[in-house]
This record gives C-alpha cells, sequence and structure tokens, in this order.
C-alpha cells in the first residue's frame, strides 16, 4: 500500500495522483488533507510517515508547497528515508542509493504530468543494495545509537 498525504499547498497534486495511481490499480491509502483550507503540514505528514514506519504502508508520498516541511517531518520518524524529489534523475537516485520509502514533491513547483513520471519512476525503481546497502545500514545504526530505532514489535504489516 501506498501511502499518500498533503497540506493545503498539495491537494490538487495529491488528487491527481491519487487517480493515477488507483487507475493503474495500485493501492492507496489518501490521509488527506481534502482541501484548500490552509491545514498544518506537519499534522498530515505524521499519517504517512507514521504507517511507513511501523510498516503498515510499504511506501509514502507527501506533497506540501515547497516540500521541505514534509521532508523535515518525516525524516523525524525511524526507519522513514524521506527524498524531496524535483527530477527524473533524483527520483531513481533517491531509490537505487538510499533506499528512500516515502517521496517528497512540490506542489507549487511540480506539474502534474512530471509528478506522475516522478511517481512511476520512484516505484519502478528497486535499491541497487551493495555499496549502498552499508550507507542506508549505517543510517539505521545512527537511529539506534540515537534511540530512535523501532523494535521489530513496534512494526505492523
Amino acid at each position: 500500500m501506498i501511502a499518500i498525504g498533503c497540506d493545503h499547498g498539495g491537494v490538487e497534486l495529491k488528487d491527481f495522483l491519487v487517480e493515477y495511481l488507483r487507475g493503474q490499480g495500485v493501492e492507496v491509502g489518501d490521509y488527506g488533507t481534502q482541501g484548500s483550507a490552509s491545514v498544518d503540514y506537519p499534522d498530515y505528514g505524521r499519517e504517512v510517515s507514521e504507517r511507513v514506519s511501523i510498516g503498515a504502508a510499504e511506501r509514502g508520498v507527501l506533497i506540501c508547497t515547497s516540500g521541505i516541511g514534509m521532508s523535515i517531518v518525516a525524516n523525524k520518524f525511524p526507519g522513514v528515508r524521506a527524498a524531496l524529489v524535483f527530477d527524473l534523475a533524483a527520483a531513481r537516485s533517491s531509490r537505487e542509493h538510499n533506499d528512500a520509502n516515502i517521496l517528497v514533491l512540490s506542489g507549487a513547483k511540480t506539474e502534474q504530468q512530471l509528478a506522475r513520471q516522478i511517481v512511476e519512476t520512484w516505484l519502478a525503481t528497486a535499491f541497487a543494495g551493495g555499496r549502498h546497502q552499508r550507507r542506508v545500514d549505517k543510517i539505521s545504526q545512527l537511529e539506534q545509537e540515537l534511540g530512535t530505532q523501532l523494535n521489530d514489535s513496534d512494526k505492523h504489516g
């Protein structure tokens, strides 16, 4: 399942992507927001990031006006590797090199068709492992040392 969420700055792009992904047969959990009224991005970033962190969602997509706020929120969660992406090369690299499990987009700077291509690339790209695994393992080690890593009993799904 792909969990997706946004603030008011990303509603239009989120709705487009939810419709697109569901049309492709992808199971999508839409965690809001649903309208243009001003909301606080941390609330919606949390909804998606928690699900990815505990394993209730395989991956997530977050959208806010710039993408920066959602990136900051998402990367607070254990096991989350969120990447703010503006082009196809970064989408590919975030998966191949970093095993990113949350894709963050800018609602103001990412056109719908480019966002669709970014999401397609990001979902289709596998983690390369190898030397990159060592680096991802070091991130997990940092989480453990900082006391922010989840135990297996905290994970679902």
